[in-house]
C-alpha cells in the first residue's frame, strides 16, 4: 500500500528499488528555512546493511508488511534449517545461506525470530547470547586469572571461541551470539 515519508516509524519496512529496508531510526526536520525532510537510518533486510538515507516530507513510499515468527530449531535437514512455529505446529525449511555463520551457535530447541515476506523468509535472528558447553580446551596453568589472557576452545556446536585460560573442558559458558564472544560461565 502506497503511503508517504511522514508515516515512517521505527521496524516500518520499506521498498526502495526493489529492496527491502527496515526503519531503525528516523527523525522529522522542519528546518526554518526550506522544505521539510525525513532523516533515517535504514538497514537492508537481507544484507543486514546500514545507511543514512534522507526523504522530502510527503514523498510516496512503499510499505511492505514483514511477519515476525517466534519459532524453534528442530534439526539439520542437508543444506536447510528445520524450525517449528510452536503454536501450529507448522515446520519451515530455511536454507543454509540464510542462517550464515549463525549456525555456530544454535542448538536444537533454541527459540528464533524469524522474519518472513509474502510466505519467504528472509532472515532469522538469535536470542541474544547462548548456554554452549566446551567439549575440547587446552588445560589452563596453576595461576591463571581471569585476566591473564584468553586461549581458543571448542564448544559443543563446532565453533571455536576465545575464553579466559581459567574455564576447563566440560564447563558450560554462556555466548554472545552477534560477535561469539564469552559472556562468562553458567552454573
Amino acid at each position: 500500500m502506497a503511503q508517504t515519508s511522514n508515516d515512517i516509524k521505527n521496524g516500518s519496512v520499506i521498498n526502495i528499488d526493489g529492496k527491502l529496508w527496515s526503519v531503525i531510526k528516523f527523525q522529522h526536520v522542519k528546518p526554518g528555512k526550506g522544505p521539510a525532510f525525513v532523516r533515517t537510518t535504514i538497514k537492508d533486510v537481507l544484507s543486514g546493511k546500514i545507511v543514512e538515507r534522507t526523504f522530502n516530507a510527503g514523498m510516496k513510499m512503499e510499505f511492505e508488511t514483514v511477519d515476525n515468527r517466534s519459532m524453534q530449531y528442530t534439526y539439520r535437514d542437508g543444506d536447510n534449517f528445520v524450525f517449528m512455529d510452536m503454536s501450529t505446529y507448522e515446520q519451515v525449511n530455511i536454507p543454509e545461506s540464510l542462517v550464515g555463520s549463525q549456525e555456530n551457535f544454535l542448538l536444537e530447541g533454541t527459540d528464533c525470530i524469524i522474519s518472513f515476506h509474502d510466505g519467504t523468509p528472509l532472515s532469522i535472528e538469535l536470542p541474544a547470547s547462548v548456554v554452549l558447553e566446551i567439549t575440547h580446551t587446552e588445560p589452563g596453568l596453576q595461576g591463571n586469572r581471569s585476566n591473564a589472557g584468553t586461549k581458543p576452545a571448542t564448544v559443543e556446536t563446532g565453533a571455536e571461541i576465545q575464553v579466559p585460560l581459567f574455564v576447563g573442558e566440560g564447563e558450560k559458558v554462556k555466548v554472545d551470539t552477534r560477535d561469539g564472544s564469552y559472556l562468562g560461565r553458567e552454573n
